[in-house]
């Protein structure tokens, strides 16, 4: 089976916004644009049954869209830094949609995530960069961000073993739903969304 994971889409405007970070950092092996995305919840190696249940809770969450804006940049690890990516500016909705998948998940007897909800977009896996590099990288590129874009799904993504950073596949689409905030005679919101 392969590794199953929760997630947003990235609209294509601030793909190629992130695109344009791309380049000038030895040891960065960047990830291709088509596999942007904000991790959810990781959930691993399921069984197939497992994935079914999983799949059901999640078809009924009962969310609505909202907005959301990519801004700055920065590395995990510390020390020795092991990736880049790109910041996501504080949502409410973010962070109740992410709980409540978090809920679903423990509740059918997944293992907590160890780590703390981080939300971001990976840039670039790194291999042997120096921390200097890294620092002088973030340090030209820290007013990054986007427009605010459109969430108005989340996904169920897969990935093959491999040394991460893709290929991805959707498995799964769960729609949120529509707000009345972002319709009602403004064409920004129609130019910002994913679809």
């Amino acid at each position: 089976m392969p590794r199953l994971f929760t997630a947003l889409e990235i609209p294509r405007n601030a793909a190629l916004s992130l695109s344009l970070l791309r380049g000038g950092l030895p040891g960065a092996r960047w990830i291709d644009v088509e596999n942007y995305h904000i991790t959810l919840r990781f959930i691993g190696d399921v069984d197939g049954r497992t994935a079914d249940e999983i799949v059901d809770r999640l078809d009924r969450i009962d969310r609505e869209e909202f907005q959301l804006s990519l801004s700055g940049i920065g590395s995990f690890g510390s020390k020795k830094p092991h990736s880049i990516w790109a910041g996501v500016s504080p949502s409410p909705e973010l962070m109740a949609l992410q709980a409540e998948i978090d809920r679903i998940c423990m509740r059918i007897g997944l293992a907590p995530d160890p780590r703390k909800f981080t939300p971001h977009v990976t840039l670039a896996r790194l291999k042997n960069a120096r921390l200097d590099d890294v620092v002088h990288y973030l340090s030209g590129r820290g007013n990054f961000h986007t427009m605010d874009f459109h969430v108005g799904r989340f996904v169920l993504m897969s990935s093959k073993e491999s040394v991460g950073g893709g290929p991805y596949l959707t498995e799964e689409i769960f729609p949120l739903q529509e707000s009345g905030a972002f319709y009602g005679g403004s064409d920004l919101a129609t130019e910002t969304t994913l679809y």
